[in-house]
């Protein structure tokens, strides 16, 4: 006898009274006492979240916590088996679970999914994916958060739950562009300053917090993104609206790794200089959007 097929819940957990009060008082006085912040906003509407990086179940809990005292309403990809167990299969979809069939009967569920995350397109729905997949060590992340948002037209949202700041939520809406490789590893660069509960599982590799850096060095990093390639010292002091730019700002940056110098000089002589893939991850941090 054919299994009978699940499908996504439009309402859950995060539609509920319960939630909107008893689990946001909850929320509210765990994040006080135990020193947890949420990042500055949420982002309106729906995207595709990336939870990163996930070695921990504890990340879904803060994730949870962030998602409620945001009145963010958030889904989830688990295996389709593991909501079919009594009792927890229905409290995971309850709590907003896309059941994933990964068998060859299930060829179909992905069309299924887009058009469910088309028909949320206005409203406030993170649609999370953990991109390594698993709570252990890998050598790469899983593609399928890109895919998505690619096919439903949809920004990824840059979510963490950094255990070092104490802080969870979502830093950044990202914008693809036609190089998916290149989008990639901007964003993976970005979460190398983000330190999960055990570091030395997560993908990427944890490099430490960001280097501290200035109001005008972050306004560099800002121009220079804007440039999407490279540009002079002219061009950056007048895109970052800097009086002046001194080369020891520049030096430092790429002392730091967040910036590189192109040897080759433009046809007035002058060198050019270009974010690296840390500059750019560092840039998804520094600004909210693009």
């Amino acid at each position: 006898m054919a299994k009978k097929e699940l499908t996504i819940r439009e309402k859950t957990i995060f539609d509920g009274i319960f939630t909107k009060y008893f689990l946001k008082f909850i929320f509210t006085l765990w994040f006080k006492l135990a020193g947890w912040k949420l990042c500055k906003t949420a982002p309106e509407g729906a995207g595709v979240a990336i939870a990163a990086p996930h070695t921990s179940n504890w990340d879904f809990v803060y994730a949870l916590g962030a998602a409620i005292l945001q009145d963010v309403k958030i889904y989830f990809s688990v295996k389709d088996s593991l909501c079919r167990v009594p009792v927890l299969g229905t409290w995971m979809m309850y709590l907003g679970a896309i059941p994933i069939n990964r068998s060859a009967k299930g060829v179909g569920q992905v069309e299924q999914i887009k058009q469910f995350i088309n028909s949320q397109k206005l409203n406030r729905v993170f649609f999370l994916f953990t991109p390594e997949g698993t709570r252990g060590p890998v050598p790469k992340w899983k593609s399928g958060f890109y895919h998505v948002a690619q096919g439903c037209n949809l920004p990824i949202f840059l979510a963490k739950v950094d255990y070092l700041s104490k802080e969870a939520g979502v830093f950044h809406t990202f914008k693809l562009t036609e190089d998916r490789s290149s989008d990639i590893k901007a964003i993976q660069a970005s979460y190398e300053s983000i330190q999960g509960k055990f570091p030395l599982d997560q993908y990427p590799a944890y490099k430490g917090q960001m280097p501290k850096i200035s109001e005008a060095e972050a306004k560099i990093i800002k121009a220079l993104y804007s440039f999407k390639g490279v540009a002079t010292k002219l061009e950056i002091t007048t895109k970052a609206k800097l009086g002046e730019l001194s080369t020891t700002m520049l030096d430092y940056l790429i002392d730091k790794g967040l910036l590189e110098k192109n040897m080759d000089s433009d046809k007035n002589g002058e060198p050019s200089y270009q974010l690296t893939f840390a500059g750019r991850g560092c840039f998804l941090h520094l600004s909210p959007s693009v």
